[in-house]
């Protein structure tokens, strides 16, 4: 119970941490998009392994590809619809990415740590923490100086934080007794949102704050990932 906790706390604080970080604070927006592309990196790479694989091996290829499929194409839609109500630089796709994605994403993750300890879902959870935290950032700074408050983003990005706090309680506690076909179906969902965010929203936004080495924080971010994964190992 405790971990579950723990776990949800780290991952939905982080965007808090990254919208007050994007309003308050400020980086260099090289080090900025790298950071960005990191953290998209170690998001590919555990989406892969901890979401994609495991639904495969549990359940069935036809399931992951319905999931993928559904979860970028949903994903896409809400983006494409944000875009032309608030503007494609508004830092709503940000939001969309999050929210979509973190849905399903943390009910994965509230049922991947049903009866597992801390490090054999380090990989996911972590992956999630460093792509929350630059994402909120840059959201939250375009939110805000489109001229919304600052309080009034921060109480924005606080509730998307809550509400992926009770996905991932919900997960842990109502889908222990689903099937695995639906539970494949979840995390492959959740894999396809990540996806669609990271072509659309996360790797744009590194290449075009710091598009020299914005290749090499990708791979960086995979390795970094790789190594979070191995620990449970």
């Amino acid at each position: 119970m405790l971990i579950v906790f723990a776990v949800v706390l780290v991952v939905s604080g982080a965007l808090i941490a990254g919208a007050a970080w994007g309003i308050y604070g400020r980086l260099p927006d090289r080090l900025e998009g790298f950071l960005v592309a990191m953290a998209g990196g170690a998001l590919l790479l555990s989406v892969t392994t901890e979401l994609i694989e495991p639904s495969i091996d549990k359940s069935s290829v036809f399931h992951a590809m319905l999931g993928v499929a559904a979860g970028a194409i949903v994903f896409c839609g809400f983006d494409y619809l944000i875009d032309e109500k608030w503007g494609s630089n508004s830092g709503g796709g940000l939001l969309a990415a999050i929210t979509l994605d973190g849905i399903p994403e943390n009910l994965a993750l509230g049922v991947a740590l049903i009866g597992a300890g801390g490090l054999e879902v380090a990989a996911l959870a972590g992956s999630i923490l460093l792509s929350n935290l630059p994402e909120a950032a840059g959201g939250a700074r375009s939110m805000a100086s489109g001229g919304r408050s600052k309080a009034r983003v921060m109480l924005l990005w606080a509730a998307t934080a809550a509400l992926l706090s009770v996905a991932a309680i919900a997960g842990n506690f109502l889908l222990a007794g689903v099937g695995e076909g639906t539970l494949a179906i979840i995390r492959c969902f959740a894999a396809g949102a990540v996806v669609a965010s990271l072509a659309t929203e996360v790797f744009p936004k590194a290449y075009k704050d710091d598009h020299y080495l914005s290749g090499i924080a990708t791979a960086l971010g995979v390795i970094l990932a790789f190594v979070l994964g191995n620990l449970g190992g």
